[in-house]
Formats: C-alpha cells, structure tokens, sequence
C-alpha cells in the first residue's frame, strides 16, 4: 500500500542522497515521502472509502511541506533542483 520496497528506497537514497547510506538529508526523505503519497493516491483511487489511509496521506503530504520549506529556507538551489526533478511544481 503506501510503503515502498527496499530497492526503490534504495534507489532514491542512491539518486538524491550524497552517498550510499545518506536516508536522513532532507532531499532524499521528501523524495521518499513523494514516492509513498503517489502510491497512496493510487491506492486511493481504487479504494475510494479507505478514510484511514486517507488520513496518512494527508499526514504525509503535510510532513513533506514542512520539510519543503525547511529545504526552501536553508537552500535555496536545493530546493528547485528538487521539485524539477520530483515535478511538484507546474
């Protein structure tokens, strides 16, 4: 359902981290968050009455915004590196 596999993790820690054990930085924990919103949303689509799993969703997408303005306050180059590469941003 909304978690994800240690392989993508992994691969998300590879991709947005500065080595191969860095899960904590703020880029690699917003891009996990985004991985498990959008398998909630599809979950979510399917399941249209799962409203506790609608509640994480919203807990999540929550927890990544503070994290986005933490990341947009502290660098700022970061921060649009990021959402060009998650595509938050239209």
């Amino acid at each position: 359902m909304s978690c994800i596999s240690k392989e993508e993790k992994a691969q998300l820690v590879a991709k947005f981290g500065k080595g191969a054990t860095d899960s904590g930085s703020v880029e690699v924990q917003i891009a996990i968050l985004t991985a498990e919103i959008t398998r909630l949303n599809e979950h979510l689509q399917t399941h249209v009455h799962d409203f506790h799993s609608g509640r994480g969703l919203l807990q999540k997408v929550g927890h990544r915004r503070n994290l986005l303005n933490y990341l947009r306050k502290k660098d700022i180059d970061s921060y649009r590196n990021l959402i060009t590469e998650l595509k938050l941003r239209k």
